[in-house]
């Protein structure tokens, strides 16, 4: 295993808080090996700060599968607080829209209590 795979599979297991196994998928090398082994490991951005932008993208699209992995993690690793998920919930509601901003705090709050019973 070369030196980028590793350090992207590395990351992927901080991101997502879970062991990621290796794959010979063609698109999985790419996700390892570009996404997490060079952006995810840029410097510049703390991973609290990528983890942030992260969950306003995905909030802002709708892409709630994704925030059931991201904000699991994002709690798990102490980068976000309940009530830090609580207050961008409030407001990333006033850019995403209502209807998506209501999802997304009903969403934190089945995460946080999830998070709170584990």
């Amino acid at each position: 295993m070369d030196e980028r795979r590793r350090r992207g599979l590395d990351m992927m297991r901080q991101v997502y808080g879970w062991d990621v196994g290796d794959s010979p998928d063609a698109f999985f090398g790419v996700t390892v090996d570009h996404l997490f082994g060079d952006v995810w490991t840029r410097p510049g951005l703390s991973m609290r700060d990528r983890r942030l932008l992260l969950v306003g993208v995905l909030a802002g699209q709708g892409l709630n599968d994704v925030l059931d992995i991201q904000i699991p993690a994002a709690l798990a690793n102490g980068e976000l607080s309940p009530d830090e998920l609580r207050e961008i919930a409030i407001f990333l509601t006033h850019y995403v829209g209502w209807p998506l901003g209501s999802r997304l705090n009903v969403q934190i709050e089945k995460l946080i209590a999830e998070h709170d019973r584990g």
